[in-house]
């Protein structure tokens, strides 16, 4: 039988966003499950859930004070236990976000750590003497703003952040850091959960020799960041020591998974790095997509295949949008257009390898428009208005247009409701045969009962300007899968297709070889 994640279509909550059970504003674990019939009902093999556990929320859970614990705006350790049961009831799998690179400024570990050079865990993180002017040990950038180096004056010497001042960078090389991550993995593992999305893998590790990084070749760099390239903070080879621990790990438990996030500019080589071996992890999936601000056709099979010559069989995992990212009917064109949402989402669940899926995406949602007031990423308030910040893309979910806040909450939420959401709220969708919430259904499940759309190989026939076209097999079944990208009809001349049953269609009939605009065209080849 094959493993549960092989093909899977993952939905990822970010709880702060999907529903508040309690009246304060923020979502919560209860809200996640007072929606399970929801998600359910889309037929998603699992729910990836973003971080809860214990937070100062410098970072909105990213920075972790506690690895075991649930920040009680978020609920209880029963409120979890229960979210768990509630799931497996009806047959959604759990995967939690595991944060190890780094850990909050508040955590006790490094509160201990910043006293002095000689304490249990001076060595836990990552301390460095300055410059003789009094200068960072080297030129390594912060991935939001400025230097990744931060002076603390009890220890007298900078500590390593790669992200936030108060997102201090664990020393992994320790071998008693590790050993108290792997327990913190344990610990859910023990509670029943089936999985992990890894975030920020490849910066478990640094050079310890603290060389400089060379410049980057970016055109027109917006961000510190950006001037770099990031040889010497990210992805180096002890990395993978650390990796297969974390496997051997899991495969003391039955059926469970692990995929790493490879962001930040990398390379599909270092992608398939993490999962390349038996021994290391399940799948890892990439921003080739989210860091990419064209879906041409051309760049879509280059994707692909660029993973299947490099991978050597290693499982891929794709995504569109995330918590970090512009929405992607936003991030691709200029002007919304709701038949582009559907298209993407008929692409991104007819790929193969396993697929992850953002909320709000089932519904089409574009990028939310905020005002400077309202933003509360640190990152985008760094550096406004160059770059618009990931608060537009985790604004709350609309469950219904008419009620308070989308539904989401009676109290004003942590992030404003776009009043241009309100039209795509799940009441609004839910009846409608066409709407971009039934169709991503009903690709979901036909995903789910195709073993060919689920399981099987990927290959290219078609390609232009416009469009795009490939045959999903396995043994004997082929489907064949077109789509349109553009806002004009494609001609496409495809003899499979004259053979062809439709499973399913997007746009309106078009004569002859033509797909219409935005259209998309999924069938059984006979």
């Amino acid at each position: 039988m094959a493993e549960w994640w092989k093909g899977a279509v993952i939905y990822q909550i970010y709880p702060r966003s999907f529903q508040d059970s309690n009246q304060d504003g923020i979502g919560d674990l209860p809200g996640i499950i007072s929606q399970l019939d929801y998600v359910a009902d889309l037929g998603v093999d699992a729910i990836w859930i973003s971080p809860f556990f214990k937070s100062p929320m410098h970072d909105f859970g990213y920075d972790v004070a506690d690895f075991c614990s649930v920040d009680p705006i978020f609920g209880t350790m029963h409120d979890f236990d229960a979210l768990i049961k509630a799931a497996h009831q009806k047959g959604i799998k759990v995967i939690l976000d595991q944060v190890y690179s780094h850990c909050s400024i508040e955590h006790a570990w490094f509160q201990e750590s910043r006293q002095s050079r000689d304490n249990d865990k001076a060595d836990w993180f990552v301390w460095a003497d300055p410059k003789p002017d009094g200068s960072p040990p080297n030129n390594w950038q912060s991935l939001f703003a400025g230097p990744a180096w931060t002076w603390d004056a009890r220890r007298g010497q900078y500590y390593l952040h790669n992200f936030l001042e108060q997102q201090p960078d664990l020393n992994i090389h320790n071998t008693e850091v590790q050993n108290a991550l792997l327990g913190a993995a344990r610990f859910w593992l023990d509670k029943g959960v089936d999985g992990f999305r890894l975030d920020a893998a490849n910066f478990y590790m640094h050079d310890q020799q603290l060389r400089d990084n060379p410049p980057s070749d970016i055109p027109a760099p917006k961000r510190t960041y950006e001037f770099q390239s990031h040889i010497h903070n990210r992805s180096q080879p002890e990395n993978m020591v650390f990796i297969e621990k974390i496997r051997a790990l899991l495969d003391q438990y039955e059926d469970r998974c692990a995929i790493a996030e490879i962001g930040d500019r990398h390379s599909i080589d270092e992608v398939v790095s993490y999962c390349e071996n038996d021994n290391r992890l399940h799948s890892a999936y990439s921003f080739v997509f989210i860091e990419n601000h064209d879906l041409s056709p051309s760049f879509v099979e280059s994707a692909i295949e660029d993973w299947r010559e490099k991978a050597a069989g290693a499982w891929p995992a794709w995504t569109f949008s995330n918590h970090d990212s512009v929405r992607a009917p936003s991030r691709w064109r200029d002007d919304y257009d709701i038949r582009f949402a559907k298209v993407l989402n008929a692409l991104l669940l007819s790929l193969n390898g396993s697929v992850f899926l953002y909320q709000g995406e089932e519904l089409g949602l574009p990028q939310a428009d905020l005002a400077f007031e309202d933003l509360r990423d640190p990152e985008a308030i760094a550096n406004w208005p160059e770059t618009l910040g990931r608060d537009g893309g985790r604004t709350p979910i609309p469950w219904s247009k008419d009620e308070r806040h989308g539904g989401f909450s009676e109290e004003h939420p942590w992030l404003p409701v776009d009043h241009k959401h309100l039209a795509l709220a799940v009441d609004q969708q839910k009846d409608d045969a066409h709407s971009v919430l039934n169709l991503t259904k009903a690709l979901i499940h036909l995903r789910q009962e195709n073993e060919a759309l689920r399981m099987g190989e990927l290959n290219f026939i078609h390609r232009d300007e416009q469009s795009i076209g490939f045959i999903r097999q396995i043994d004997e079944e082929r489907i064949l899968c077109l789509f349109n990208l553009s806002d004009k009809p494609a001609p496409i001349a495809i003899k499979e297709r004259d053979d062809a049953t439709p499973y399913f269609t997007i746009g309106e009939h078009a004569p002859g070889d033509m797909l219409p605009a935005f259209g998309a065209f999924i069938g059984k080849i006979n």
